[in-house]
């Protein structure tokens, strides 16, 4: 091989090798980009918290607020059906396994850790919160899971839903029956809101019946993330193409000397 062949071999690999620098920088970008989508909920899971009880009695959740006498409780792990929790009116816990029920109430929710269980029928007040970092217009993402739940100690048909709020607009779940001394199994919800100001409040109503078997509506997992617009798909998609187009060359030994 002579000197000016070598000499173009190896420029040829040093461009090549540029290209593929260039590739990566432009797909970490465009993922970093999406990444700045932060979630905006402060204790969307309710790991951050008081003891088993009775929110604004007996316990809390950091960034969650109810108005006073909101028959909303929290429970650990694998407590709702056991040992249960305290409240204004003493204990209080869920029909499942763990007191006589078959009806499939898993220790926590697909989420994990602790959740929330609001009184449908009963001293109804939504949980909620005060998010920030809003653009006015732009559309965000509420996401969660739920379940409906009966009170232990009752009997009778129930049905719950959500009524989920951001500022002054409202969406609902549908509503979800179950049998005397059922669940319904966790679900998982989105709802998308249009944002009309740069901070609003996301709250929570459980909304049921009949009253007098207390109906329990449950509550975890809960996310607010802006949308992605259509610019920001096809970035992520390039981003997508620019790396299988590096696999592919790869493939074809045009990096290797």
């Amino acid at each position: 091989m002579n000197l000016r062949n070598s000499k173009s071999m190896m420029l040829g690999i040093a461009v090549r090798r540029v290209a593929l620098a260039g590739f990566l920088v432009v797909a970490l970008s465009v993922f970093a980009v999406s990444a700045r989508a932060a979630d905006l909920v402060t204790n969307g899971s309710f790991e951050s918290n008081g003891s088993n009880g009775q929110l604004g009695y007996n316990t809390f959740a950091t960034g969650w607020s109810v108005p006073g006498g909101s028959y909303t409780f929290i429970f650990a792990p694998g407590t709702a059906d056991t040992t249960g929790a305290n409240g204004e009116y003493g204990g209080l816990s869920l029909w499942g396994p763990g007191n006589g029920s078959a009806n499939g109430l898993p220790a926590t929710s697909p989420d994990g850790g602790y959740y929330i269980a609001q009184d449908s029928a009963f001293q109804q007040g939504a949980i909620s919160q005060t998010v920030s970092g809003l653009t006015v217009g732009d559309s965000y993402t509420v996401g969660f899971w739920w379940a409906a739940a009966q009170q232990y100690g009752f009997t009778g048909a129930t049905e719950d839903q959500w009524q989920v709020s951001l500022g002054s607009q409202t969406q609902s779940t549908l509503f979800a029956s179950i049998p005397s001394h059922g669940f319904s199994g966790w679900m998982y919800q989105t709802f998308t809101f249009t944002a009309d100001n740069t901070t609003d409040v996301l709250s929570f109503f459980a909304n049921g019946g009949p009253p007098g078997v207390p109906p329990f509506a449950l509550l975890d997992g809960v996310t607010l993330n802006q949308t992605p617009e259509p610019a920001s798909f096809t970035l992520m998609l390039t981003a997508v193409g620019l790396i299988g187009a590096v696999g592919v060359l790869q493939s074809k030994n045009w990096f290797r000397s």
